[in-house]
């Protein structure tokens, strides 16, 4: 779905305001092929039994490469979308079970690798809603939604005093879609302050 929406964009959008501050369209659609190419990177360091950098230069590199390429027009954000899913697409694939028990550096710390598809899977999802576009988190799949709530509702809960306490009333009171995007920081809830988990 994501790349047959960014097939429609046009120069116009790319340079355009996306919803998130101080980036254009064409940050975030950068943003979502260095992530690719990140989990990449990873993956191929498990396969060879090294723990591999997400970036290798580190948040500097990564804020530079998106800089880089969210100047181009359409047609080189999405050619670069396409290409760099192709080349995650064969690193998935040459994944062998040993591999999957290897971990990555990402610029959060360590990761297992097993844990890159969803990662991979919440950048595109959340991304694309970031667009600003047609797509929103309310066209956010149900499964993605059902895992990524049960992920940030335990986020929740250990960033409380014992680690014991529940959403609030408000949270629980809403549909799925909009608990799990306030909890991103995408959406609020009336009578609550942001959740404060992607800080």
């Amino acid at each position: 779905m994501l790349e047959a929406h960014l097939a429609t964009l046009t120069d116009a959008q790319v340079a355009g305001p996306s919803l998130l501050p101080d980036w254009t369209v064409g940050h975030v659609v950068t943003h979502i092929a260095r992530n690719a190419d990140g989990v990449r990177l990873m993956l191929e360091g498990a396969l060879r039994g090294e723990v591999a950098a997400q970036y290798p230069g580190g948040i500097d590199q990564r804020a530079a490469d998106i800089a880089a390429g969210a100047v181009r027009g359409a047609a080189g954000v999405v050619s670069d979308v396409r290409a760099s899913n192709q080349r995650l697409e064969a690193a998935f694939d040459a994944m062998t079970d040993e591999a999957w028990q290897g971990q990555g550096r990402s610029v959060v710390g360590m990761v297992p690798v097993a844990e890159l598809p969803f990662r991979r899977w919440r950048e595109t999802v959340v991304h694309h809603a970031d667009l600003g576009l047609q797509y929103t988190w309310r066209d956010w799949p149900a499964e993605y939604v059902r895992l990524e709530l049960r992920t940030q509702t335990m986020l929740w809960n250990s960033r409380q005093s014992m680690g014991l306490t529940g959403l609030p009333a408000e949270a629980l009171a809403v549909d799925e879609h909009r608990r799990v995007a306030w909890l991103l920081g995408r959406a609020t809830i009336e009578g609550l302050s942001p959740a404060g988990l992607m800080a």
